[in-house]
Parts: C-alpha cells; structure tokens; sequence
C-alpha cells in the first residue's frame, strides 16, 4: 500500500511539472510585399497570410510591415536576404541577376502546379538558397502573361513585328533584353512612379500584365494595347534561410503547404480576372492591335529567346541552364 502511495506522489508531482512548463513559443515572422495594396497581387499574398495566420495560431504568425513605402520594391529582395525582414512577396525578375534561374519561370511553358510536379519548383528553390540565401516557397498568380501599352498606335517592322524605335517605353528588369531587341527608349522605374511619368510624358508606353492596368489608371494615358501577350508574370514569396531554418517543423510545414495551395488557388482566380479587365479597358475605349498570326510567334519567340539567352550569359556552363528548359519550357 505504501509503495503504490509513493508512485502516486511521483506521479503527481510530475504531471504538475509538465503542467507548468511553457507551451512552444509560436514562431514570428516579419513580412513585406512588392506592390501597392490596391493591386490583386498584393490581395493575394495578404489573403494568404491570412490563411497562415488563422490556421497558424499558437505554431506561426506573419506580420505584414507594409509594401513600397516601408522598403523599396528593388530594394526588398536584398533586405530579405539580409535579414532585414524574413519575407517578402516580389517579383523574381527585381533580384534577377543574383538569381538569373527566374528567367525560367518568365519565358515558361508550365503553370506553377505543373513545374512544382516536374520538380522545377525545387530545382528554383535550390537555386535562390545556393545564390542568394532565400528559400523560394511559391510561384503566386502565376499564369498571367504581359502586353505592351501605348499612347499612340503602334508602328511595325517590315516583318510585321512590333517597332519601338523612338517610343519611350517604362521598362523594370523582366522587359528589359526583350525591349532592347525591339529598339525601344527604355526608363526604368517602379510602378508607383508610372502614372506621374505618363502624365508628364516621361514615357508614352508601358508593359504590364493582362490584369491591373485600370487599377492603376494608366488607362487615362494609354489607348491601345498590343497582341499577343509575351512572358509570364514570376511573382513569388520567398523567404530569408536563417530565418526559415529557425522556425519549428511545424511552422515550416503549415508556410509550405499554404503556399502550395494558393499556387493553384490563385492561378484560378487570375485567369477570371484576365476577361474582366479586358472588357473594362475595351469598354474605356482602348483599342487592341494584334499582330499577324506569323509575326505574333516571332515576337514571342524574340521575348522568349531574350529571356533564356539571358539567363544563359548569367549562369554559362552551369548545367542548371539545360534542366530549366527542360523543365519549364519543355525543350
């Protein structure tokens, strides 16, 4: 009888201790995102922290702390890296040139779902973890592809090919080889300083994608549209490896699963969206200017083959250069 007493005592004692120790702190995470709050993009990803955040409590949180005004939009992608905020949600093309492998993802055959099934998507993140301290999580609203815009109607080569020369077009480092190729007068600038530039006749042009553009109201500038569309928007959330690699399994594991889910989610949503705002911008009065089924291919062909080759003078022999055609434009 005294021996079971003495077990029930330690017992006890012991479930009071276990009682009273803290539970597992729940892991923080710091946040900021590339474009203004009105644009879907950015709707997306804080929509997504959301998600996280309520399926997250007691194991993870994101704290938003803003977007371009707190740091940047060509700035964030350095500040994650160092550690100045844990994530952030940008376009991979603004830190292209430390990871020139996003180019896959511009000059894409593949949805996000498709390249995360090939193993694209971990060749991707293999790349930002080994160039540039990041983890890549997820390829977000994707599937969205680019037009030109233009305050005056368009001009064309011989060929039937667009022709830019004289035409002072804003450019960021996506476009940029593509314009090249194509004679443009580039500027480059954020999106937030494009409206006060069309208004002032610093550009008359501007590429976007096939969503956004009456958000933004470059519309009041812009009349006609060009087609066919080239590249593929590259948006993604990545992530500061230090940071990431300090987070519970469980953390780790909700972030990625999430991500993964609004991969498909919001390539979905998005191409809805794409008819919307193309009736929106049709309805205002903007005309659309396609190119001939012949010379469409070539300027895709151009915009696609700016992107690879430059992707292919960035990372020379590397064998990655291969699997990523492989895998992202199937060749």
């Amino acid at each position: 009888m005294k021996i079971l007493t003495r077990i029930t005592v330690a017992a006890a004692a012991m479930a009071a201790v276990l009682g009273t120790a803290p539970a597992m702190a729940e892991d923080k995470i710091t946040a900021v995102h590339a474009f203004p709050p009105f644009l879907v993009y950015t709707k997306t990803f804080l929509a997504m922290v959301e998600d996280i955040n309520e399926r997250g409590k007691g194991i993870v949180q994101i704290e938003v702390r803003g977007g371009p005004e707190a740091i940047g939009m060509f700035q964030q992608p350095a500040a994650v890296r160092d550690g100045v905020v844990d994530m952030v949600h940008t376009p991979g093309s603004f830190y292209g040139k430390n990871v020139p492998e996003i180019d896959a993802m511009v000059a894409s055959r593949v949805t996000p779902m498709e390249a995360r099934a090939n193993g694209g998507a971990a060749v991707m993140d293999a790349a930002h973890q080994k160039r540039f301290n990041v983890k890549h999580l997820g390829w977000i609203d994707g599937g969205i592809k680019f037009h030109i815009y233009m305050n005056s109607e368009p001009k064309f080569r011989d060929d039937g090919i667009l022709d830019l020369t004289g035409v002072k077009l804003r450019d960021n480092p996506i476009y940029h080889a593509f314009f090249t190729a194509l004679n443009a007068t580039t500027s480059s600038m954020p999106a937030t300083e494009v409206y006060s530039a069309l208004e002032k006749g610093v550009v008359d042009a501007a590429a976007w994608t096939e969503i956004g553009i009456p958000q933004l109201k470059w519309n009041e500038f812009l009349k006609y549209r060009v087609d066919p569309t080239f590249y593929n928007t590259d948006i993604g959330v990545i992530m500061n490896m230090d940071s990431w690699n300090g987070l519970s399994y469980e953390s780790k594991k909700l972030i990625q699963d999430v991500v993964v889910e609004w991969e498909e989610k919001s390539w979905n949503d998005r191409q809805a969206d794409v008819a919307t705002d193309a009736k929106v911008l049709a309805d205002g009065g903007m005309t659309f200017i396609s190119l001939s089924e012949e010379a469409g291919k070539a300027y895709q062909k151009m915009a696609d083959d700016a992107a690879w080759a430059r992707m292919k003078e960035r990372v020379g022999d590397d064998p990655v250069y291969d699997e990523l055609r492989k895998l992202y434009a199937g060749e």
